[in-house]
């Protein structure tokens, strides 16, 4: 067992990859095929200074350590710019209680374009021997699933085994990620004073293998930009924003043809670092067709803020023209953690009273973002399908509810895998959704998916085993294997309720829609379905009309006299481009219509769905919340004139911005219904039987709803 200390110092004559003359550069470092560090990005810069000390714990010296420059480019795959290894064999072995740092000078390369002068990266190595036995540990990284990603990122993995049983932390500024390994305590020596490299044993028995996983949230309200440069030929621009936070983003919505966007839109990031990190923040133009305009870009260092208190900052974009106003909040990290299988919070008793009494009803009113508390066990898999070329899979789990997301470690070469793993969240809304999902690992290449399961939090059963059909990825049908899990779900029913009437987290980018003719025709029939309810609803007025019902006709004879009002009609025009287009451009204009076209008939359609669910009980918590909301309305008139009532409604409708001028707007009864799910939903959360042959055996548990 080896220890390597790296310095990445800087690099020197790098390859420009921008249309200026420059690069973004930044490095990775790799063993045997895994991603163990990633610097920060430096911008526009060719000689770029990064100062980052990384720790590595490693079996053997003969794997070598390939270290990767890339330039960084916002949206679009990130360029290479070279090359290099370390071999580890030719390092001067250091004593424990000595080091004398090697600075080494790697030159880069690419393998397709050997005479090609990439420059060079400097770096000062220390190696050396540790003793004692390393046991495999699990490690918390966050991985990005889409194609689209690069590789591996310092936030987005929460843990798989490394086949050298490596381990890495940074101590620099800017740490990439908390982690849990093994490393020295309170090594007194003048390279660590000099370095002020502090490390700081955090051995899975020293916490009894839980770990909280991120510091912090960062709450952001993107409020509005204020003289944005024009992008379009109009003199107008399609703006939106893309915000990143290590490899967390976010994207918010496009306003249409305005160089003063009124967003309104709020969404939170983890906060990994415990000094804080930087927010990059770029917008841009959105055109059909071809490659989106840049506006210009800004950033917030986290660092310079105050916790626990709400920051107004208005930012001017840098290479462009305009300011964007935001709202930044940094508070106390959630309850989310990773855990062995015994050690869970429930289980404990003085935990669970505690756990208990902060979702009481006689806390209603402390902390109305809190709602509830979850606890995810996740126990085993079995028949899983193989996505490996020898029959078998090398399978981990990924745990989500809205933006929080977690990770088992990976069981090589398994079919039937063992996690035994405890996961907590802290609840923000009882109507998430928590989805599980399979992948097999492969190494330097986009995990393989080999099942999902989307359970909603108000249909859990608490303390129960059970075995969950694994499905597709779109959740409509079954695929091979099953999954076991023990959810338990507390939560104060009253906050919940209160925020149902706001709006749902957002996701921080979802996937973009296609244009889809199966899906366009089955938005098309559910479309058709609620208009024939309103087609019926005519037929039944009309036959009002006809006098079918002498009394029927006559009561709505009555009505129809009382309500009757003139209205006039506006006839709206909107203006025809004259501008010519070319062939390419008139197809991706026609594919943009036909996508808004299939969305518009799944928003109806939708709508019409989730509004007949509530009559039909589908979520019976709603239901009851309606019932509850309706008996409250009637007591409320029977006390109070309507015009009262409209008397205050109204002028707090028009005195909410005077008292909360960057209050995002909302509606409480659309708000209500975006929580009811629709057909396509309920056949998504709907729950499949398992084979006889994979029934687990149920341990019911006190239920502690």
């Amino acid at each position: 067992m080896y220890q390597l200390d790296i310095t990445l110092r800087r690099g020197q004559s790098l390859a420009a990859r921008d249309r200026g003359g420059t690069s973004d550069p930044y490095v990775k470092f790799k063993i045997g095929g895994k991603e163990i560090f990633r610097s920060k990005i430096i911008y526009k810069n060719l000689n770029p200074v990064w100062e980052e000390k990384a720790c590595i714990l490693v079996d053997h010296l003969r794997e070598p350590l390939y270290v990767k420059v890339f330039d960084y480019d916002f949206g679009l795959q990130d360029d290479f710019m070279g090359s290099a290894f370390l071999d580890l064999t030719q390092l001067e072995l250091n004593s424990i209680l000595y080091y004398r740092p090697m600075d080494v000078t790697l030159t880069l390369k690419d393998p397709h374009y050997p005479d090609h002068d990439l420059g060079v990266i400097l770096l000062s190595v220390v190696l050396t021997p540790k003793e004692g036995e390393h046991k495999d540990v699990t490690m918390l990284m966050r991985k990005s699933w889409k194609r689209s990603s690069k590789e591996f990122s310092e936030n987005e993995v929460v843990g798989s085994y490394f086949s050298v049983k490596s381990f890495f932390w940074r101590t620099c500024s800017r740490p990439a990620f908390p982690v849990l390994g093994f490393c020295r305590a309170e090594l007194q020596s003048a390279y660590f004073q000099n370095a002020q490299f502090q490390t700081q044993s955090l051995r899975l028995s020293d916490v009894h293998r839980k770990s909280h996983l991120w510091r912090g949230i960062v709450s952001i309200t993107l409020i509005e930009g204020r003289d944005l440069k024009a992008m379009d030929s109009n003199g107008l621009s399609d703006p939106y924003v893309k915000f990143r936070l290590g490899h967390q983003k976010y994207k918010s919505k496009i306003m249409p043809k305005t160089l003063n966007p009124q967003w309104r839109e709020q969404f939170d990031f983890h906060l990994y670092e415990e000094r804080g990190g930087i927010i990059d923040i770029t917008a841009w133009d959105k055109d059909a067709g071809k490659r989106d305009d840049f506006i210009g870009r800004c950033q917030v260092d986290l660092s310079a803020l105050s916790r626990e208190q709400t920051h107004k900052l208005e930012l001017q974009l840098e290479e462009g023209e305009g300011h964007l106003v935001l709202l930044v909040t940094l508070t106390a990290s959630a309850t989310v953690s990773i855990s062995d299988l015994s050690v869970n919070s429930l289980e404990d008793q003085k935990e669970r009273e505690e756990i208990l009494k902060r979702y009481s009803p006689l806390r209603i009113f402390h902390n109305l973002k809190d709602v509830g508390f979850l606890q995810v066990k996740v126990i085993r898999a079995e028949g899983l399908m193989a996505a490996d070329v020898t029959g078998k899979s090398d399978p981990f789990c990924v745990v989500e509810l809205n933006n929080d997301r977690l990770l088992t470690h990976t069981v090589y070469k398994n079919l039937n895998p063992d996690w035994n793993k405890v996961f907590t969240f802290n609840i923000k809304d009882i109507h998430s959704v928590l989805e599980v999902t399979v992948y097999d690992e492969d190494r330097d290449r986009s995990a393989d998916f080999l099942g999902k399961v989307a359970i909603p939090l108000l249909s859990i059963q608490n303390g129960e085993q059970k075995a969950y059909v694994l499905k597709n990825k779109q959740l409509t049908g079954p695929t091979k294997g099953v999954i076991y899990l023990e959810i338990d779900v507390i939560f104060n029913a009253v906050k919940a309720s209160l925020r149902t009437l706001i709006p749902k987290e957002q996701k921080y980018i979802e996937e973009e829609n296609r244009l889809s003719k199966q899906l366009l025709l089955r938005n098309f029939i559910r479309t058709k379905r609620c208009v024939m309810v309103l087609v019926n609803a005519a037929y039944y007025v009309n036959s009002c009309f006809d006098w079918d019902s002498p009394p029927r006709s006559l009561a709505a004879f009555v009505v129809v006299e009382d309500m009757l009002e003139d209205e006039e009609e506006e006839d709206d025009k909107d203006d025809k481009d004259s501008e010519k287009k070319g062939f390419i451009n008139k197809i991706y204009a026609i594919q943009e219509v036909c996508i808004s076209v299939q969305n518009i008939l799944d928003e109806v359609a939708s709508f019409g769905e989730r509004i007949k669910n509530t009559f039909n009980w589908t979520v019976p918590f709603l239901s009851w919340l309606a019932i509850v909301a309706l008996c409250m309305f009637t007591v409320i008139l029977y006390f109070i004139p309507l015009r009262y009532i409209v008397l205050v409604w109204g002028i707090n409708k028009f005195t909410k911005k005077l008292r909360c001028p960057y209050a995002i707007d909302n509606n409480e009864l659309l708000d209500f219904l975006s929580r009811v799910p629709s057909d396509i939903q309920v056949v998504q959360y709907q729950e499949l039987k398992p084979d006889p042959s994979h029934s687990p055996c149920k341990r019911k548990k006190n239920n502690l709803g």
